[in-house]
């Protein structure tokens, strides 16, 4: 009975998290309150030119998944080479592995041509 007690809070504790986020955000958040320079974009006061809800290139987006796939390879790496008089053998096999899959992600990639900048 005592681990219900405890979903329950739990469940109690993240519902009233949420919604007290939720509440102080829009106490706190800006509103318009007069001065029509607050709701442009960037609050510089200046007015903006074209179209403010313009999209961006597909390739940034690919850019970016691509700089965080071999962000956390340098985290991994990084955790194996502290620890690598402790894996021997099986540990150099193992980040070898490692990194022919991403080296393999990496080169089709490249052949796809998502590296080539347009």
């Amino acid at each position: 009975m005592t681990g219900l007690w405890y979903v329950l809070g739990f469940l109690f504790a993240g519902t009233s998290f949420v919604f007290m986020t939720i509440g102080m955000a829009w106490l706190i958040s800006h509103r318009n309150r007069g001065d029509r320079h607050k709701g442009l974009p960037y609050e510089s006061g200046i007015d903006t030119l074209g179209d403010t809800w313009g999209r961006f290139g597909l390739s940034f987006y690919i850019y970016a998944l691509l700089f965080v796939a071999f962000d956390i390879e340098v985290v991994f790496v990084y955790l194996w080479a502290l620890v690598f008089r402790d894996l021997l053998l099986g540990g150099l096999a193992s980040i070898a592995v490692f990194v022919l899959i991403l080296m393999l992600g990496l080169a089709y990639a490249w052949r796809k041509g998502v590296l080539r900048w347009q």
